[in-house]
């Protein structure tokens, strides 16, 4: 049965999963409905949402080859892989997937944070509070079981990047924090600073 979080609460994985191997990590966002200002207003783009992975060392974000995301679909472990990038987010259900295999992961990397940023945010004027349902989802590699959920119901206006949760290590087990933290990070190369 899949557990529904709250910004900031941490669930173990592993306890309730025995033998979790892999995890599915599912992040999904529909672009806000609005209104139309009139016959001639411009159509607005559509909004390219991408998700990144960083694997950390040490809590610590090592080098540029810990990143997982649209220009490098898969590390160089082959642990952690990107499944491509969805330029608008429309449709049903995940918009972009990581895959990581737990059991694989060497054991220097202790947490991946999962982030999303707009592509070219400031240069076409847009910002989280132009986006709604989103969420991220751990699904059961094995089993196809979602085990857990966090939807982001808060007011983003502003905001141009979001760092959603991350898997970690903590005595033996995998735990998940729901973080939700919205920043007005410009792009990808910036939000992982906060890492390094």
């Amino acid at each position: 049965m899949s557990i529904s979080l709250q910004k900031g609460q941490k669930v173990s994985l592993t306890k309730e999963n025995a033998g979790l191997s892999s995890v599915l990590i599912g992040l999904g966002w529909d672009e806000a409905k609005r209104m139309r200002g009139g016959f001639f207003s411009p159509k607005p783009q559509p909004i390219d949402c991408d998700a990144s992975a960083l694997l950390l060392r040490g809590g610590r974000l090592i080098e540029q080859a810990d990143i997982v995301y649209f220009g490098n679909l898969s590390h160089k472990t082959g642990t952690v892989r990107h499944m491509g990038d969805n330029l608008t987010g429309a449709g049903e259900g995940d918009d972009e997937q990581i895959i990581v295999d737990l059991d694989q992961l060497p054991a220097e990397y202790d947490r991946i944070v999962i982030v999303v940023n707009i592509y070219e945010a400031n240069q076409r004027n847009q910002h989280f509070g132009m986006i709604e349902n989103a969420f991220i989802r751990l699904v059961d590699g094995k089993t196809n079981q979602e085990m857990c959920k966090y939807n982001l119901s808060e007011n983003y206006t502003g905001m141009t990047a979001m760092i959603f949760g991350e898997v970690y290590r903590h005595n033996g087990e995998w735990k998940f924090n729901a973080i939700g933290q919205a920043t007005n990070d410009p792009g990808l190369s910036s939000l992982v600073n906060r890492y390094r």
